[in-house]
């Protein structure tokens, strides 16, 4: 089962006024050892810290080889995000080799000192949209589901981008990050899909309480806001 990929950058980032907005979203890459916390990255920060960070938000990830997607989608709406060394969608660790198809919620990976634990995928957000000046980043993101996912810390510890995620633990009946998203963004009133998420124990609490929700009431929460930014 044992696996290792290796990151091709880590990012962090501070609060300021970009795009109309205050946000953390364009962090920068950071070299060397740096102190991982169950609350995320030492020099790390979100502007909106009700929906961002948090214990089952330490860290967010992004496939680098979506940005070929979205460049070939949108054209010169999207740079090349090498040249600038700046995350382009908020993403803490960039990486090749590791998808939505491949990562699975409750992965446990050994990260140098740190073990970490995929918690939900990444939820897309107007800031996306406002960012890369693209009106329906966020609706496009969801609809295919490639999101990006978010993980726990479990054991924190340094950590360095020359150190692997080595995949230590993966749970029985553990769905992949891009089922999740095909279940609750795309058949998110399906109840047999509903009752399989509901069974991922690892899933984070935030997600969890929707599900509950849902199957409760058989009603979808209003997504408008974070997707667009307003009700």
């Amino acid at each position: 089962m044992k696996s290792q990929h290796y990151l091709t950058a880590i990012y962090c980032g501070k609060v300021a006024e970009r795009y109309g907005m205050e946000t953390a979203m364009d962090k920068s890459i950071v070299d060397g050892s740096l102190y991982l916390s169950v609350e995320g990255l030492a020099g790390d920060d979100y502007a909106d810290k009700k929906n961002h960070g948090g214990l089952d938000r330490a860290l967010t990830q992004y496939p680098a080889e979506h940005y070929i997607y979205w460049q070939e989608k949108y054209g010169a709406n999207f740079v090349d995000r090498a040249s600038e060394q700046i995350a382009g969608m908020g993403e803490n660790l960039s990486s090749t080799g590791m998808i939505e198809e491949s990562v699975f919620l409750g992965d446990r990976y050994q990260w140098g000192e740190a073990v970490i634990e995929v918690s939900q995928p990444r939820s897309p957000c107007f800031k996306l949209n406002k960012r890369w000046g693209v009106e329906k980043l966020s609706v496009d993101m969801q609809a295919i589901s490639r999101c990006g996912w978010l993980y726990r810390v479990i054991t924190p510890g340094k950590v360095n981008v020359e150190q692997p995620l080595e995949l230590i633990a993966r749970v029985d009946n553990a769905m992949s990050i891009k089922a999740v998203c095909d279940s609750y963004f795309g058949e998110p009133l399906n109840t047999e899909k509903l009752l399989a998420l509901r069974a991922q124990t690892t899933l984070a609490d935030s997600w969890m309480e929707k599900i509950e929700q849902r199957l409760a009431t058989n009603t979808v929460e209003n997504w408008n806001f974070r997707l667009f930014g307003h009700a």
